[in-house]
Formats: C-alpha cells, structure tokens, sequence
C-alpha cells in the first residue's frame, strides 16, 4: 500500500516540506529514511498527532546535521545513543538509525546495534506500532506492516510481537492498558494470556521506568480508565500493595479536571492515587517509584494534610485560622484534599484558602513599619503578623487603616 497521498493530505505544508527536505538529504547520503511508530498508526486512524519519529538505516547524525542545514532548523545531537532531534518552528522530528535490540535479562535495558529497519519494527512493542512509512525516494509513501498492524487497527486490537515481550520488557504491560483505554480497542487473546502471565515480571522493572509510564497515563485525556483496569488486572497491586483502581478513584480524577489547571493535573491524579495510603505505604510507594523531590513533598504534604484535616471541620474558624492551618503545606497538596474530601465544610474552607486566602498580604512590609518607628526584631515580626490576620478577617482592608493599627501596635 503507498500512502504518499495521505501523507501529503495529512500534514502542514511546513512539516511536509521538512519531510521532503530529508527524503531528498537521505537519498544524497545513500540512506533510506522511514516515518516509524505511532505517528504511522495516528495517520491510519486519522488521528493528528505531530510527533514525528524517523528511522535511518544509516548514520542518523549525519543526516539529521544535513536537514538542520538546508532547513536552518535547530538540532540537538545524542551521539551516544545515536539519535538527534530537529526542531522547526512548532515541529520537532526525532531521527534514530534503524537498530535491533536484545535483552540480557527480564527487566534490563536493551543492548542496542545497527540494523536494518525490519529489525528496527520487530523491536517495537506491538503490532499498531511496528508499522514504516518510506520517505526514500524511489518508494515514497510505501506501508512497510511486517507485522499487520494494519489488520490489527482494523480489528481494534492491542498485539505483541512475540511471546517474551511482556517478560523482556514489563513496561509494555502499562503500555499495552494505556493504548488500550486511549484507543477503545481489545487486547488481543494470546496478548491478553501473556500479560496476566508476566504481570509478576514488573518486579524486574526500576521505579524511574515505572513512574514514567504511570505519567504517561496521568497525561491521557481519561487516565482513570487505565488506572482502573491495571486495578483489576493486578498490575497496579504489584506496583505497591495497597493502590486500588476503584469507581471513588474514577470520580476524583473527574473532579481533578474540573478544579485542576492542564499543567498540574499528572500531579494531582498521582495525589489522589496515593491519598488512601497510609504513611508506611506511601513512604513504601515513594521508595519505589522515587519520583522528584518537588512530587515527594507534595505527595507526604497530601497526605500530613489528610490526618489533620478535621481540625477544618469548625463552622466558627475565621479566616486567619484557615490560613495559618494550611500555609505551610503545598497548594497542589491542598488542592488535591480539597477533591478528595467529602465533608462540605471542610471542602469549603480547603476551597477559600485555594481561591483567596493564599492570595491575601498586607499592605505594609517590614520597611513601611521601620519607618513608622518600629525597630527590626521579633516585635517587628509579630506586629506583621497581626495586620496579615487582620488583612484576612477584614478588620483592616486600606493602607491607611494598616498604619493605624501598626501605631497602635508599636511599642
């Protein structure tokens, strides 16, 4: 099948002319050149996605220098591992030479070398992705499907390649459940048998790996469903004993995009994932997975927040009492008690706190009340503290009536 008219159908005019530009840089360089992975399988499904992957059978630095040549697009080189991405305008192209890969144990990183591009799909993880679209010029546009991806798209089913995919490399079985979901397609039977056979096999998997798939999931429009299904396939149980994937999680992560900016919702969701947890299994779930120090805090802060929490459960409390509770924990913290609690008064002061509260200061610093004849020292301090509260109960709302009360305050 030659898809050259659905690629030129496909993509923008200027990504399509990067395109040709390399087809052309490949030919000179004797390479052939492939558009590879999802980016074939978003085509056939008439999904936009611009997240180009390009194979090489040849020197992928090479040719990526050429492109960035005649293009004047921006190229950062990895030469240890072969690879270069160009960035034009609001496209990036990551180009690879053709490699195979072999395992020297479940669970390790692959030992990579050259090869050709069959070679190159047979690596890949299932049969949706192991599809190649030429771009060498005597065959642009020529499907290369080794392994029927094509039927598989149209059958709406997620395949391995082989029978130790799962056991080489465990990250597949997060892979396979997220395309899964993503897509609305089936596990294939004997796909389906292996995973539930390999699932103990993410023991093998490091924590880094580990958490980088589960952030890919927290990056889905809907990652509930994946969450969910891991739950009941165990797979989420092996990663730590106590998560759960349940129809409460479901509704939080709901909740999570309606109070949630886009940036911060793969935090919030991981949050909420782990707000069940106790203290040892969280500290059990950080050790494992050791994601960043700025994650951890919020994490532990999310959940030191969680057993003090009803000490907001008080209709009386005034606003500084809401702000001095909460100040010191992290905003995403709070924020993701706020969609975890159920109490409508607790709810309420989280959400005043979120909404308005942080955002309150006075209007005085501690240079305006030194010139009001107040010495620098702990009084000082005090004294700013009491107009911060102040500020927030409304008993002071102008500037004026700040140095009124810092006078009167003075010592």
């Amino acid at each position: 099948m030659n898809l050259a008219s659905k690629v030129k159908s496909y993509f923008p005019k200027e990504l399509l002319e990067l395109l040709r530009d390399t087809s052309k840089e490949a030919s000179k360089l004797g390479q052939r050149v492939y558009l590879v992975g999802g980016i074939v399988r978003d085509l056939l499904l008439g999904y936009h996605s611009f997240d180009l992957d390009l194979v090489t059978e040849g020197n992928a630095a090479e040719l990526a220098n050429q492109i960035a040549r005649i293009s004047e697009a921006r190229l950062v080189l990895h030469p240890r591992f072969n690879t270069a991405k160009i960035n034009s305008g609001d496209f990036a192209i990551d180009i690879a030479t053709a490699r195979s890969e072999t395992y020297a144990r479940p669970g390790a990183l692959p030992t990579v070398t050259p090869s050709r591009i069959e070679k190159d799909l047979f690596r890949r993880d299932f049969s949706i992705n192991a599809m190649a679209i030429s771009l060498t010029t005597e065959d642009y546009g020529q499907l290369l499907d080794p392994h029927h991806g094509k039927d598989d798209l149209h059958s709406h089913l997620i395949r391995i390649l082989h029978p130790d995919s799962f056991s080489d490399d465990a990250t597949r079985i997060l892979r396979a459940i997220r395309y899964e979901q993503r897509l609305g397609f089936n596990l294939e039977r004997e796909t389906a048998r292996l995973l539930k056979r390999d699932i103990p096999m993410l023991d093998t998997i490091s924590g880094d790996r580990i958490r980088h798939e589960l952030e890919l999931i927290f990056r889905e429009e809907y990652p509930e469903h994946a969450i969910k299904r891991l739950g009941d396939l165990g797979a989420l149980q092996r990663i730590n004993h106590s998560l759960t994937g349940n129809t409460w999680l479901a509704g939080k992560f709901n909740d999570a995009r309606q109070l949630g900016k886009p940036g911060e919702l793969p935090a919030l969701y991981f949050c909420l994932l782990a707000s069940p947890l106790n203290g040892e299994q969280l500290n059990q779930l950080v050790s494992r997975l050791n994601p960043s120090a700025k994650l951890t805090k919020t994490l532990k802060d999310t959940a030191r927040l969680k057993l003090h929490i009803t000490q907001l459960d008080k209709p009386q409390l005034k606003p500084s009492d809401i702000y001095y509770f909460l100040h010191e924990y992290d905003p995403l913290a709070v924020k993701a008690n706020t969609i975890a609690e159920d109490k409508p008064e607790i709810r309420h002061h989280l959400e005043l706190f979120l909404s308005k509260l942080r955002y309150v200061k006075p209007c005085l610093n501690g240079e305006d009340l030194q010139r009001l004849g107040i010495p620098a020292g702990a009084r000082l301090g005090e004294i700013l503290e009491i107009l911060h509260k102040a500020k927030l109960n409304g008993e002071v709302t102008t500037k004026d009536e700040e140095e009124k009360l810092a006078r009167r305050l003075k010592p």
